[in-house]
């Protein structure tokens, strides 16, 4: 794997090294520099995320309203827009803060849920593509429905295809919006289009809890926040590390409910061993 996008002082370390530095690195960007993250999101999320990331250190905001985009996108440090349940009535919304965070360079982040299921969603969803995201996260049936712009059958936010399916989707999803892309699984796939890293973090369990995709999503965004211009390194370094908190906290659950609690714990109280220890990002092919 070319290592490109590391400093070059870098080069010579061990990949998992460099990688867990990173990811040390922004960690600590987004504890000591809060940033504002407006979320325009779904309902079943709004909990989660909002406590994702104020447990690593951010600062939520869920504003959606379209009367208030022109006053507050503009002093977010990072907008994350979530298609979860999505309705006419939101969808301008979502439109004109991409459109302004585009406008003043901001960084935004794009989970097109269940972007197959319907003419609808689909359409609403290449049209904020078209709005030149950061980042867009999702499954792997989402983002191979992106990719080919195709509307068949899906399980809603829940994915027919391994991640491993979808990396030439997803490569051909970056080339075209220019947005890194990013495809949740048992391996989280990270592509710029050309480069392809795999984060191994994180436990079964975590995909019993509602919204920890769309949380994880939330963390891209602090991370592409507090370092806009290595959005490929943030992307997939906050993908690791919701990931460490989620074996972290499995240790201390007993299910899903006491998962949820323990994942938002350890996310708080991740230090730099457990980072530098666990984090465990590599090449993909």
């Amino acid at each position: 794997m070319s290592l490109s996008h590391m400093e070059p002082e870098s080069m010579e370390k061990p990949e998992t090294t460099v990688w867990a530095s990173k990811a040390w690195a922004l960690l600590s960007a987004v504890r000591g520099q809060s940033p504002l993250i407006q979320c325009i999101t779904n309902f079943v999320s709004m909990d989660l995320m909002a406590n994702t990331l104020l447990s690593a250190g951010a600062s939520p905001a869920m504003i959606h309203s379209i009367v208030e985009i022109p006053d507050f996108t503009p002093h977010a440090n990072a907008l994350y827009i979530n298609v979860g349940t999505l309705s006419p009535d939101w969808l301008p919304a979502m439109k004109a803060a991409a459109e302004l965070a585009c406008r003043t360079g901001k960084p935004w982040v794009l989970d097109p849920v269940a972007s197959g299921a319907s003419g609808f969603r689909l359409r609403a969803c290449l049209e904020l593509v078209e709005l030149k995201p950061t980042v867009i996260r999702g499954n792997a049936s989402e983002v191979i429905a992106l990719s080919k712009a195709s509307v068949g059958p899906t399980k809603g936010v829940d994915s027919s295809h391994e991640s491993t399916d979808a990396v030439d989707a997803a490569k051909s999803l970056s080339k075209a919006s220019g947005a890194i892309v990013a495809v949740s699984g048992a391996v989280d796939i990270i592509t710029d289009g050309e480069l392809v890293v795999g984060a191994h973090n994180g436990v079964a369990m975590m995909q019993r809890i509602t919204a920890t995709g769309c949380s994880v999503t939330a963390l891209i965004a602090a991370f592409v926040a507090v370092d806009p211009s290595h959005a490929f390194e943030a992307t997939a370094s906050a993908l690791s590390v919701f990931g460490v908190a989620g074996e972290m906290g499995m240790k201390m659950a007993n299910g899903p409910a006491s998962l949820r609690m323990h994942l938002i714990d350890s996310l708080h109280g991740l230090d730099e061993v457990d980072v530098l220890s666990r984090v465990n990002i590599t090449g993909f092919s």
